[in-house]
C-alpha cells in the first residue's frame, strides 16, 4: 500500500481518482490547491502525486520539483496535451504524465511502475557536484570540503534543482517556475543573483572549482563530478 496525494480543483476528478486508488489498496490525501499539496505534502509524506496542472492559485509545473524534493514520484494528470507541456514537466522532474481523459487501469498501472522506481531514485539522493561539493538532497544539507555551507532557501531551492537533473540544462522559465512558484512578478534577474550567490558560496577558485555552468541565453547546468 502507497500513499497517494490527489492534487485537482475538480471535486469529480478527485473523487475517481480517490475510489481508484481506493480499491488498489492505496491511502489517499487530496488537495485542491497549489498551497493544500504542499501542506499535505509536508503533513503526510506520500509515497506518489497525482498532479494537475490547472491549479486555481498557481500552475501546477512549478509545484513538479517541489513536491519531488520530499521523496514522493510524481505523476501528471491533465487536460493540457502539448507536446511543449510535457517536456516542460518532464525536465522538471514528473517521472509520468498522463492526459485527460485517462483509463483507470492505465493510470494504475503507470503509478506501480513510477512507484518501483521510487526506491532506487531515493537511494541515489546524494549527488556530488564537483571536488569538495557534496549536496544531500533528502537532509537538504550542502558541504563543500567536509563543512556545511549554509544557503537560503532560494538558494537551495535553485541549486536542488539543478542535482536533481546534474549534467543537464535546466532552462531558465523552468527554474523560475518551480523556485518563484509564489511569485507573479519573479524575473531572470533574480535568478542571476541567486545563481551568482551559489558560485560565491560553493565554486573554488579557478576552472577546476566551477561547478554551475551558464548556458547563455537557454539556463544553466550543474556539472557532474569528475
Amino acid at each position: 500500500m502507497a500513499i497517494v496525494l490527489v492534487v485537482d480543483d475538480d471535486a469529480a476528478i478527485r473523487r475517481l481518482l480517490r475510489n481508484t486508488l481506493v480499491r488498489a489498496d492505496h491511502a489517499v490525501v487530496e488537495a485542491a490547491d497549489g498551497r493544500d499539496a504542499l501542506a499535505r505534502g509536508a503533513a503526510d509524506h506520500p509515497d506518489a502525486v497525482l498532479l494537475d496542472l490547472g491549479l486555481p492559485d498557481r500552475d501546477g509545473l512549478g509545484l513538479i520539483p517541489l513536491l519531488r524534493a520530499g521523496g514522493a514520484a510524481v505523476l501528471v494528470v491533465s487536460a493540457r496535451d502539448a507536446t511543449e507541456e510535457k517536456v516542460a514537466a518532464l525536465d522538471l522532474g514528473a517521472d509520468d504524465y498522463v492526459t485527460k481523459p485517462f483509463d483507470t487501469d492505465e493510470l494504475l498501472a503507470r503509478l506501480r511502475a513510477a512507484l518501483r522506481h521510487r526506491r532506487p531514485a531515493a537511494a541515489a539522493a546524494q549527488v556530488a557536484a564537483r571536488g569538495d561539493l557534496s549536496i544531500d538532497l533528502d537532509r537538504r544539507l550542502v558541504r563543500r570540503g567536509g563543512e556545511e555551507v549554509h544557503l537560503t532557501r532560494k538558494e537551495y531551492d535553485v541549486l536542488a534543482l539543478l542535482a536533481r537533473q546534474v549534467g543537464r540544462v535546466v532552462m531558465h522559465k523552468q527554474i523560475i517556475a518551480a523556485a518563484w512558484a509564489d511569485d507573479d512578478e519573479a524575473r531572470i534577474e533574480y535568478l542571476r543573483i541567486v545563481v551568482r550567490n551559489l558560485r560565491q558560496k560553493l565554486e573554488a577558485p579557478g576552472p577546476i572549482g566551477s561547478v554551475i555552468a551558464n548556458e547563455l541565453g537557454v539556463g544553466y547546468r550543474l556539472l557532474a563530478a569528475r
